[in-house]
């Protein structure tokens, strides 16, 4: 038998978790967050040392708190954005079990609802929330031996330049993650290759405006569906050293060194298509089709921001686009080290029910699943574009909990009840 019970388990105890757990309780609904490690664990212990929110702190955080001691267009460290949600929790008196692994979900037979093993013992659930988010399992192609380098490590497991053995890096992914790993180890002096792919790469601020603002005025955070192609597409943008746009121009000047994909690893040599021309113009056409509608957006609006026609001036193409390099031989370019920011697959192993598709995909709509009483938070599209970014993940969340309030309202309805209660 189960040795507790409550309406709602939500699995996970992040930015999903934490604004889940205060829709739910401003909608009386009682339910405990269950988390393995730390509120917020993964900014504290799996980003590098100087990672900074992507997005300023006016626009990065939940309606019901501000950043303490971080300016409005300032960008939050990871340890401030994780100080913000333990702080947001404890506002919220969030129902928050730390130290506690949920390791099995699976369906009551024969009655309502789903019975959920922790390491703690067994609680009888109504509903389940799995909020774990995208980042659970790193990703690494099995593209280069273990022999064939030093080191190998994912950009999750990534610290300070001081972290690798002395040697060349190649850091293989061009989002926002492997762009800023790449420009810290060339700053600290180290020869960097950065395998480039496709990418969007938004302006920083564009006449006076942060790209998270232009986004929202533009409507395109209320996206619902990524364009075509474009669903696993990195955005490369950056909050380091006060924030700035991307421009793989800008990191060749540098001394970073740009290469294609890569493609394949054969006798000690490396491999990458010849895409990077491709790739880097991709992102060009990108940031400057946003330009355009911002100075749409300004002159339809009569609005008195300064004009920036620099901001479209992207010149040519570093020679390494042009003629790229294909083969990189890692021994003779002393490459000792692999940075592979290369993203992280879902891993819901513990979630035993009938809710996925064939490829092991989540199947929901705004969150709710293909399982009655089943949901998911934190996923990027989850409802729309901006599901990624913290205060999108709140109003996700409050929606999955009005679909909670409202299904419990048709269970808890007795026909008997309603009927006297009319007499």
């Amino acid at each position: 038998m189960p040795s507790e019970q409550t309406e709602v388990v939500v699995v996970g105890a992040g930015q999903a978790g934490v604004a889940m757990s205060e829709h739910l309780g401003a909608a009386g609904v009682a339910h405990v967050v269950l988390e393995r490690d730390r509120i917020a664990e993964r900014w504290r212990s799996q980003r590098w040392d100087s990672l900074v929110a992507n997005g300023p702190a006016w626009h990065d955080r939940f309606p019901g708190l501000e950043f303490s001691g971080v300016a409005p267009d300032a960008f939050a460290s990871k340890d401030q954005i994780a100080d913000y949600f333990a702080a947001y929790a404890e506002k919220i008196d969030a129902p928050i079990r730390c130290g506690v692994e949920v390791t099995s979900v699976r369906k009551n037979a024969g009655r309502p609802g789903f019975r959920v093993g922790t390491s703690e013992g067994v609680i009888d659930a109504r509903f389940v929330v799995a909020a774990t988010g995208p980042f659970q399992r790193p990703v690494i192609p099995p593209i280069v031996p273990d022999s064939a380098v030093t080191e190998q490590i994912h950009s999750s497991g990534y610290r300070n330049p001081e972290q690798l053995p002395q040697g060349a890096v190649l850091v293989v992914g061009a989002g926002s993650s492997g762009v800023q790993i790449a420009d810290e180890l060339r700053r600290s002096g180290r020869r960097v290759f950065l395998s480039v792919g496709p990418h969007d790469r938004p302006p920083r601020e564009y006449r006076g405006r942060d790209f998270c603002w232009w986004l929202g005025v533009l409507g395109r955070w209320d996206a619902e569906t990524p364009p075509e192609g474009a669903a696993h597409v990195t955005i490369a943008v950056s909050g380091a050293r006060g924030g700035h746009t991307v421009d793989f121009r800008a990191l060749v000047g540098t001394g970073v060194e740009l290469v294609g994909m890569t493609a394949s690893y054969e006798r000690g040599a490396l491999r990458f298509e010849p895409d990077l021309a491709a790739n880097i113009e991709l992102g060009d056409q990108k940031y400057l089709e946003l330009l355009r509608a911002a100075d749409e957006y300004v002159e339809r609006n009569g609005l008195d921001l300064p004009a920036e026609p620099e901001a479209h001036e992207l010149g040519p193409l570093p020679a390494c686009a042009t003629d790229p390099l294909r083969e990189l031989d890692l021994a003779e370019a002393g490459v000792t080290s692999i940075v592979w920011a290369t993203g992280f697959a879902a891993d819901y192993s513990w979630l035993q029910v009938d809710a996925f598709d064939e490829g092991g995909r989540p199947q929901h709509r705004r969150g709710v699943s293909a399982e009655p009483g089943v949901y998911f938070l934190g996923l990027p599209w989850l409802s729309r574009r901006g599901s990624s970014f913290i205060w999108g993940v709140w109003h996700d969340a409050r929606y999955v909990a009005d679909h909670i309030a409202t299904r419990r309202a048709y269970l808890a309805y007795d026909k008997a009840e309603a009927g006297s209660a009319g007499n």
